[in-house]
């Protein structure tokens, strides 16, 4: 099946609403009545040291998130943690000084810890996403918050559109949205229109979304398409109470304990 045909068999609503509607609102209540674990999410391995307000959480959860593709959540932050408290390497979470550092240099230090794992290319892309912030938002990812009045269509086109590649990753449809997730999560930003934040399609999410037959197809085609599983949530969830980023959470965790049955 081709990622034309996905699209189809979404376009033409091959699927029960009300009957998806049904699962994934009591996957939600799952999740917040803690039957489908995620007590510890990759994230919360950020330093208990660090204040929520303050440039260094908000670094601290932009910076590896650019990294964060083909490889496991959990070590890439535990990864991070222990990078932020080696006292040579916690550098890397200033935008001002990487963007100074010899390449050299920054490679030692983000492959100290295993924050980078590929030599070259992630720590271009470290190097060049903290050269965007320093020249776009004064060395400080909180201003790009500030600018757009915290607006998520507003952060879209900035980080997506105008200066998408500056962005290297984080700028891309998955990672991008739930960066703007783990933003509510772990610091104190409230955004506008939080409804544009969409599911981010990562494995786990495309794995529930077929188990709940909101969309048609094989996994891997669909993976090159990942759009087509965001735009299905976002058309299935308007008009309803829930916002599409979230269905991301419970959805993330029923697929990885291998889809629990659905408790009515």
């Amino acid at each position: 099946m081709k990622s034309n045909q996905v699209i189809m068999d979404f376009d033409t609503a091959l699927y029960n609403k009300s009957e998806v509607l049904k699962n994934i609102t009591r996957l939600i209540s799952m999740h917040k009545a803690g039957k489908l674990g995620g007590e510890i999410m990759p994230e919360d391995a950020r330093p208990i040291i660090i204040d929520l307000h303050s440039s260094d959480n908000y670094h601290f959860l932009t910076l590896p998130m650019t990294l964060n593709y083909q490889r496991n959540s959990y070590t890439l932050w535990q990864s991070a943690a222990k990078a932020f408290l080696d006292k040579e390497c916690n550098a890397i979470f200033h935008p001002n000084i990487v963007a100074e550092m010899s390449v050299d240099e920054l490679r030692t230090l983000l492959l100290r810890h295993k924050v980078a794992l590929q030599p070259n290319k992630h720590v271009d892309t470290w190097q060049r996403v903290s050269k965007s912030i320093v020249k776009l938002f004064d060395s400080d990812i909180r201003n790009l918050f500030i600018e757009a009045d915290f607006d998520i269509s507003k952060i879209k086109m900035i980080v997506q559109e105008v200066n998408k590649k500056d962005f290297p990753y984080l700028s891309g449809h998955k990672i991008f949205n739930y960066w703007l997730h783990v933003m509510e999560v772990y610091t104190p930003t409230k955004f506008k229109n939080r409804q544009e934040i969409s599911v981010a399609p990562d494995t786990h999410i495309i794995q529930g979304t077929l188990r709940l037959g909101l969309i048609k197809g094989n996994i891997d085609e669909i993976a090159q398409n990942r759009t087509v599983v965001a735009d299905a949530w976002t058309e299935l969830l308007n008009k309803t109470d829930i916002v599409p980023i979230d269905v991301h959470t419970p959805l993330w965790l029923w697929s990885k304990r291998g889809f629990p049955p659905i408790e009515a």
